[in-house]
């Protein structure tokens, strides 16, 4: 495992923390890259910070059971920062990701494992930059969005297959 690794050469601040054992996990510049890709399109956020935090089954099905009410783990988990009224922070939030469940969902979809993980990394940008997929509309929006910045990255559909 290693600790926290940041920097904003791609334009995005990315705090990169690995607490789970695994061969395949997105690099510093992968992380960069989708992250940019997605606050190119919102204008004055592309220095804004976030961190991902790769984790172990456990703490993704206690962090959604605390946050969330469900009780499993899960792919990607968004937690946007709110910063207190008159501080000026560019700070997006976290994203908390389960590479285990990253992993079975890539080779159930028969994706690639970075292509998904680009995906979820997409997605969970979304949500901390204040998209959601509540209702039908907001799904339709947000899919259509993520199918854009994918492939601005030179990603694939990843809801062509049923993803």
């Amino acid at each position: 495992m290693s600790g926290p690794q940041s920097t904003s050469r791609a334009g995005a601040v990315v705090d990169r923390q690995v607490a789970v054992k695994a061969d395949a996990l997105p690099d510093q510049q992968a992380l960069e890259r989708w992250v940019s890709g997605v606050l190119a399109r919102h204008a004055g956020r592309a220095g804004s910070e976030l961190t991902v935090r790769f984790v172990e089954q456990a703490e993704s099905r206690a962090l959604n059971r605390d946050y969330r009410g469900r009780d499993k783990s899960t792919n990607v988990l968004s937690f946007p920062f709110d910063a207190p009224p008159g501080i000026p922070l560019d700070l997006l939030g976290d994203l908390v990701i389960c590479h285990a469940v990253v992993a079975s969902e890539a080779d159930a979809q028969r994706k690639t494992l970075a292509d998904h993980y680009a995906h979820m990394v997409v997605h969970g940008t979304l949500h901390l930059l204040g998209y959601d997929h509540v209702d039908d509309k907001e799904a339709e929006d947000m899919e259509q969005l993520e199918r854009e910045i994918l492939a601005g990255l030179g990603i694939a559909d990843p809801y062509a297959s049923g993803g």
